[in-house]
């Protein structure tokens, strides 16, 4: 090959190559004409979105977003526009009020009585469909005049980017696996926090705005507006709640039985094709069947069921355009609306019935039945295994061609963690940071000015195992716990936090330390995993024979321990009682000494948190 040809083709090999790391290869596209496209105002129209203005490829820029909401606010008397605080780089998180009267304040939309739907987007910020879908309802509840009586019936609070920063980190290489907008922003804060894994630790100053909102105004019914990306197949809007198991079982019935069968009803009359949000147990094989999305009190879901706050999942379907996807959160939006207008008195009794119940046993944690609950109908779309040349193994093609498939269904119904409802938990002044959550949760905490002594259960910790890598910022933790009932002092400013008031069970969930988002399990009691204090072995050795003279029995125990427990006999502590009793690799059997005498911490890997009992 000459040299001139052999550097063109390096040339076009490189130019392929930088190519190939910037085209996100999807599955063929479905085709779609749905009667939702009617909702778009042309780009000529002086009231379209900046999204509309592009065809619905584009979405605007944090500026440009709060510029347009500015002008259709001015323009419109039945909204206002209020800052829920400042993000840590410094970006307002917009709350836009719509109500008939145009009301300002939380009192005043309370007290006009219509029910409230809170709709979020951008908690994650490269999902932003929300946000546009819910610029172009405004318009029309507004200055539009189409959909203006909605209003007559019901309120909306609507906050159009919840994650203003990452919403800002702004590229056309955020989502590898969406098809549109042509950019969009990031998943996480700036603090590299996932927001929507943020709903009990309370990280992010952007959540904690959040929850301030959430207890200061009048909420009955929460969405949380995504992207979702797990698997291709025909729907293009996918949403649910936890069920069939449920915190809040009345709250769960209604959204069952009476929103979700009208929301999918309203969006297949406008062309879309709705169903619920699941997952698949095997990604790479959907044969094996699916799980429900039963989502842990770290989720917006979770959270909202724990504390008996109606709340949606929203996930539209990340392989469908953009424009479809924007013109299902609308129709859905709109629907809700609706539903809320008619049969809002009916989700409030539902609402007060589960703030209401006080379960003698909460279940901290369901698992999924061993084998399928059922089988389902999916529309799906086809696929085929076919051998990868990258991995060496198969990979999963999708064909783009739909297939409805049947498909076997696990439901989380096996309780894997139970508790028994204590009278009250008890929060040693010295755990700040968790009683400042608990308040900031709108929790009702019972501040000490006194110290206090009584009788109550404790948990002493076995085998304490922190995780092996940092998650959201965080290393959490997890244990064995054993119940000890004990005599405790508590000095004033203690938090007594009583579990009969309407967030009882999100107390538990938060206290109980098995729970698997309780502020144990992440990582806010790691203090107590550890005992400063430690013998040198100069000093236990000649006490550790004087007590075996001195005591038969335990000179038996010593001699059995040493037959049935090798590392004992023969080895060095790996991880003494995961305290400093004494320096690493001190021996075993010295450890087992020191904890049978009163110099050793008894308070060691005890949870501070304690249990009052009736």
């Amino acid at each position: 090959m000459r040299p001139d040809t052999a550097l063109l083709a390096l040339t076009l090999a490189t130019s392929a190559h930088a190519d190939a790391r910037r085209e996100a290869i999807l599955p063929p596209e479905l085709p779609w004409a749905g009667k939702s496209r009617s909702l778009v105002r042309p780009p000529g129209d002086p009231w379209a979105t900046p999204a509309e203005r592009s065809g619905l490829t584009l979405t605007p820029r944090y500026d440009e977003t709060v510029a347009w909401l500015r002008k259709l606010v001015a323009a419109a008397p039945n909204l206002a526009m209020v800052s829920l605080g400042r993000s840590p780089e410094g970006r307002d998180l917009w709350l836009i009020v719509a109500s008939k009267e145009g009301v300002k304040t939380p009192e005043a939309l309370r007290a006009n009585g219509r029910p409230t739907l809170f709709a979020q987007a951008g908690i994650h910020a490269g999902e932003i469909d929300g946000k546009d879908a819910g610029m172009m309802l405004l318009r029309d509840l507004t200055v539009g005049g189409t959909k203006a009586e909605l209003l007559d019936r019901a309120n909306l609070l609507f906050l159009p980017i919840f994650n203003v920063d990452g919403h800002e980190r702004f590229s056309a290489t955020t989502r590898i696996n969406q098809r549109g907008p042509r950019e969009a922003g990031w998943r996480t804060t700036a603090r590299n926090l996932n927001l929507n894994r943020d709903y009990t630790k309370l990280d992010a100053p952007e959540m904690r705005h959040l929850l301030r909102a959430q207890n200061t105004w009048p909420v009955d019914l929460y969405y949380d507006l995504h992207v979702t990306d797990d698997t291709d197949h025909q729907y293009d809007m996918t949403w649910g709640h936890n069920w069939p198991t449920a915190w809040s079982p009345s709250i769960a019935e209604w959204l069952e039985g009476t929103l979700l069968p009208k929301g999918d009803a309203d969006l297949r009359a406008q062309g879309h094709i709705p169903g619920r949000f699941v997952q698949l147990v095997d990604h790479d094989d959907p044969e094996k069947g699916l799980l429900p999305w039963f989502a842990t009190p770290r989720f917006s879901t979770g959270w909202g069921d724990a504390r008996h706050l109606p709340t949606i999942l929203v996930e539209a379907h990340s392989l469908k355009p953009y424009a479809q996807r924007v013109l299902a959160n609308y129709v859905l939006l709109e629907s809700t609306l609706r539903v809320l207008g008619e049969k809002g008195d009916e989700l409030r009794r539902a609402t007060h019935a589960d703030q209401d119940r006080r379960p003698a046993e909460l279940v901290l944690e369901w698992k999924p039945t061993p084998v399928p609950s059922r089988t389902v109908e999916i529309l799906g779309v086809g696929w085929r295994k076919v051998p990868s040349t990258v991995s060496g193994g198969t990979r999963l093609e999708y064909t783009g061609k739909p297939r409805t498939v049947s498909l076997p269904k696990f439901d989380q119904t096996v309780a894997a963690i139970r508790a028994s409802r204590p009278r009250a938990y008890w929060v040693p002044p010295a755990w700040g940071d968790v009683i400042e959550r608990l308040e900031l949760q709108g929790v009702r905490v019972e501040r000490q000015e006194a110290p206090r002594t009584l009788d109550v259960e404790t948990y002493r910790i076995r085998d304490p195992k922190l995780a092996r890598e940092v998650f959201e910022g965080r290393v959490g933790a997890s244990a064995r716990f054993e119940v000890e009932k004990r005599r405790e002092s508590f000095a004033a400013g203690a938090a007594r936090v009583p579990t009969d008031q309407p967030l009882g069970d999100l107390v538990m969930l938060l206290l109980e330390p098995a729970a698997p988002d309780s502020f144990f399990a992440w990582g806010f009691f790691h203090g107590v995993l550890r005992s400063p204090e430690y013998v040198e072995a100069y000093v236990m050795e000649p006490m550790a024979e004087r007590m075996l003279a001195e005591d038969p029995a335990l000179r038996a125990e010593f001699e059995r321990k040493l037959r049935e427990d090798a590392t004992f006999a023969g080895g060095e502590a790996e991880n003494p009682s995961a305290h400093d009793a004494f320096l690493p690799g001190a021996p075993a059997r010295l450890q087992w000494f020191y904890e049978k005498t009163p110099f050793f911490d008894e308070r060691a890997l005890l949870y501070p948190v304690a249990r009052e009992i009736p």
